[in-house]
């Protein structure tokens, strides 16, 4: 199909043809390499990045692509044997990397993160970093560190991030999510204490943070398309693709005023 390519393997960037969307690169041990004009034209579709891809793509095809994303930057990552430095090879299923020299075998791992929607029983918390999306705000996430609990995790990242003490908090759901490599998404609702609604943003881990009400909640919510109409300057507060887990959380406060007052 590709001359200039015999070899071609799945990797980062994404390729829509049609209602199909495909990770691909090229990987030939020819010279002459592939443009990335000629592969669009030869598959009848555009690259775009993974996360643009999330606003458009269903569930099934999300999944499939977040799974592959993580396991080629992984495999891409643990290509020599950290005991010996000696090159290790990847088994037919591409489930673990085994180095013929030490024996030692290695699998696929992810990196815990509690991701937080804090309430104080009408407005929830809302934040993004510089590196998000113009307009785009999202759930508190942080990265777990090691010997802490989830609970631990949670009122930490809080902290840090928003300066803010909670009271109570209720696990929800969790997701595989592929960046930045490859992490476990764990899910909760979190309200702060009474009269404790100060936020002092942390600058060094946000770009901003703010109450929103559950009506300017629900506005975005029903946004139809919001990465375009962002990019045509059309709306300034929208929220992370339906597919990801903050979404979830988002809409679970929206439609359960319950966890406004969680149990304690």
């Amino acid at each position: 199909m590709f001359p200039n390519c015999p070899n071609i393997r799945i990797t980062w960037c994404l390729l829509k043809n049609k209602d199909f969307w495909a990770s691909l690169t090229c990987c030939s041990e020819s010279p002459a390499s592939l443009q990335k004009q000629e592969m669009e034209r030869e598959l009848q579709g555009s690259f775009t990045e993974l996360r643009k891809a999330l606003f458009r793509l269903n569930v099934k095809d999300a999944s499939l692509l977040s799974t592959a994303q993580a396991l080629l930057r992984w495999h891409d990552a643990h290509q020599f044997c950290s005991r010996c430095g000696q090159p290790t090879e990847k088994n037919v299923a591409g489930s673990k990397r085994v180095c013929p020299a030490s024996k030692s075998i290695y699998y696929p791992q992810m990196a815990p993160v509690v991701i937080t929607l804090v309430s104080d029983g009408t407005r929830c918390l809302l934040a993004r970093q510089s590196s998000f999306p113009k307009g785009m705000y999202s759930a508190l996430a942080g990265f777990c560190d090691i010997g802490e609990s989830l609970e631990e995790a949670v009122r930490r990242e809080v902290a840090e991030e928003v300066g803010l003490e909670l009271e109570r908090l209720q696990y929800s759901a969790s997701q595989h999510w592929p960046f930045p490599n490859s992490s476990l998404m764990i899910a909760c609702h979190a309200t702060v204490k009474p009269g404790q609604t100060e936020i002092q943003v942390n600058l060094r881990e946000l770009e901003a943070a703010a109450w929103f009400s559950h009506d300017e909640v629900v506005t975005a919510l029903r946004r139809n398309d919001p990465y375009t109409q962002q990019q045509n300057g059309t709306v300034s507060f929208w929220l992370p693709p339906k597919l990801a887990i903050a979404h979830h959380l988002i809409k679970e406060w929206v439609e359960k005023p319950t966890y406004s007052t969680l149990p304690a």
